[in-house]
């Protein structure tokens, strides 16, 4: 174990590691693997080299259990859980329609309605398939034979279907409060106004694009629109209104957890499935299911990153970042240009889940140092409204690809590139107003924090 070999190994074994995780990134082999397999060659060859001692690499076993046992991580299924049913049981579906002859008045009404629906979405499921796939069988042909322009309906699903990776219950918060280890709850109430900031700006956009370029959304004529009708509109919206109350306040006003809010959340969007008709077992079997394979998959990741990360601390890798984050020319301006430009980067090529389990462990030193432990809050919500870009920048944009398996034949590819491309843009101007105007993030938790009785002593 003691062999001395020609070169220091320090100086080679974490550079190579962190190359051989893009190449295997690049090839195309499943992440989990990749982290997993990496972690595992590299680990040896430390152990070879004597860079790493045998009882560092037992220390896998403990991490991993530790995981296991992580309670936050329980909210991952149980949100899952409540986007997957409310998804399949048709209330997605009424809130379209009806808020689709409410808005079909104002000229680009339905693309806005787009916005409306999706941000209310985002609020309730928080899964970008289900809301994307969603709004994209419903509202798409709606707006195409309304005559849509194809760039301007096909970019503002795909950038409403993202909304929600920032509003809050968000599974991409809930990763990154404990990667970051920060209270999710606290991630939750900084990231709602950014959230919703994020929709305005969204619907800003449409009603001036609207009405500078009219012919990209004509009005519907009234004949196409019928009649409103105020108790159909309120019961499609009241019931996901009152479960994102019931969840989002359980969770701001300290009645419960992330996790038995996500509970909460889950056994609501069962009864909400069954008082609309939209409960079987049969359904209940597939929403299972399908919340089993995205927490398998996310769990992978998170066992393969912790396998990566522990024998790339073991080789000094963690060091030799903190290193260069820490000596970038700027300071901390500096640091928060470079880790944003990074993580925007990735979301070209790989998963939002990846992105969190690989890049936020080696930024965390750097953070904590530069930023202090009471900007972690910042720096998550910033992080979460960058992954949310990672959705639509082709090729490999998520959103980009659920649209693509809805939309009808006629619309192509590069109409859907093309109109996610402005919303890309929206999202980075409004990553640059939270970097720039922090108190859009803080207000909320210290708010709460404040609002909160100081125990008695």
């Amino acid at each position: 174990m003691g062999w001395v070999l020609s070169f220091d190994p320090s100086a080679v074994l974490a550079p190579g590691m962190f190359l051989a995780l893009i190449l295997a990134l690049l090839s195309g082999f499943p992440v989990a693997f990749c982290l997993g397999g990496i972690g595992v060659i590299f680990a040896l060859l430390g152990m070879l080299s004597g860079e790493i001692e045998p009882q560092f690499v037992t220390a896998l076993p403990q991490r991993i259990l530790g995981i296991m046992g992580n309670f936050t991580l329980l909210a991952i299924p149980a949100f899952v859980f409540m986007g997957s049913m409310l998804e399949s049981s048709g209330i997605a579906e009424r809130l379209l329609e009806s808020m689709g002859r409410l808005l079909g008045r104002v000229r680009g009404g339905l693309a806005l309605a787009v916005v409306l629906v999706g941000s209310l979405l985002a609020a309730t499921t928080g899964v970008v398939a289900a809301t994307v796939t969603t709004m994209g069988m419903i509202s798409l042909p709606a707006m195409l034979k309304a005559g849509y322009d194809k760039t301007l309906a096909t970019g503002v699903i795909v950038a409403s279907g993202t909304l929600g990776q920032i509003i809050p219950p968000s599974i991409v918060l809930v990763v990154l409060g404990d990667q970051l280890g920060i209270s999710v709850g606290d991630l939750f109430m900084g990231a709602l106004l950014p959230g919703l900031l994020m929709a305005a700006v969204f619907a800003i956009y449409v009603l001036i694009i609207s009405a500078i370029k009219p012919e990209l959304a004509p009005q519907l004529p009234q004949a196409e629109l019928g009649a409103t009708q105020p108790l159909q509109l309120v019961q499609s919206m009241l019931p996901p209104l009152s479960l994102i109350l019931i969840v989002l306040g359980s969770i701001f006003f300290g009645i419960a957890t992330p996790t038995e809010a996500g509970v909460i959340g889950a056994v609501g969007a069962i009864l909400l499935a069954a008082l609309n008709g939209g409960f079987s077992r049969k359904q209940l079997s597939n929403v299972c299911e399908s919340t089993m394979r995205t927490t398998a998959m996310v769990m992978a990741i998170l066992l393969g990153s912790t396998a990566f990360s522990l024998v790339f601390r073991g080789v000094g890798g963690d060091q030799l970042i903190a290193d260069v984050l820490l000596n970038l020319p700027g300071g901390r301006v500096g640091f928060l240009v470079f880790s944003m430009l990074i993580i925007f980067l990735l979301g070209f090529f790989i998963d939002f889940f990846e992105i969190a389990f690989i890049a936020v462990p080696l930024l965390l030193p750097a953070a904590r140092q530069l930023l202090g432990p009471d900007a972690l809050i910042w720096f998550g919500v910033m992080i979460g409204a960058n992954l949310q870009t990672s959705f639509l920048t082709p090729p490999f944009g998520f959103a980009l690809f659920y649209l693509r398996g809805v939309a009808p034949q006629d619309v192509r590819t590069r109409d859907i590139y093309r109109g996610a491309l402005p919303f890309v843009g929206l999202q980075v101007a409004v990553l640059a107003l939270i970097i720039a105007v922090p108190g859009l993030v803080d207000w909320l938790p210290r708010l709460a924090a404040a609002m909160t009785p100081m125990p008695l002593t």
